[in-house]
């Protein structure tokens, strides 16, 4: 699978990118169907402090998957939307074995 990050309005973090890296690659093994990843991260002014949002979409057969999520915190961001991914992603699979 090929992804791509983006960072706006901030700097490139090597940490971070590591860290999205082996999640999706957990990802990969379980659906290996998946074709790419664009994924981007920003900061968004946020009263309740909560603007750090992480964005995924991932192509595959069929309609593109989506998720997106805003904490305070990157990692945490960025592990919601994994995980909302994860559950769409099983809801996909489940349509392919019914065929």
């Amino acid at each position: 699978m090929e992804i791509h990050v983006q960072y706006q309005k901030m700097k490139t973090s090597e940490s971070l990118t590591a860290l999205l890296n082996k999640k999706l690659e957990g990802l990969e093994k379980k659906y290996s169907w998946l074709i790419k990843a664009n994924v981007i991260f920003k900061m968004e002014n946020d009263k309740a402090g909560e603007g750090k949002v992480c964005e995924i979409e991932l192509s595959a057969p069929g309609p593109r998957i989506f998720a997106k999520s805003s904490t305070d915190d990157f990692e945490k961001s960025m592990a919601e939307t994994v995980e909302e991914l994860r559950r769409q992603l099983e809801k996909r699979q489940a349509t392919f074995a019914s065929h």
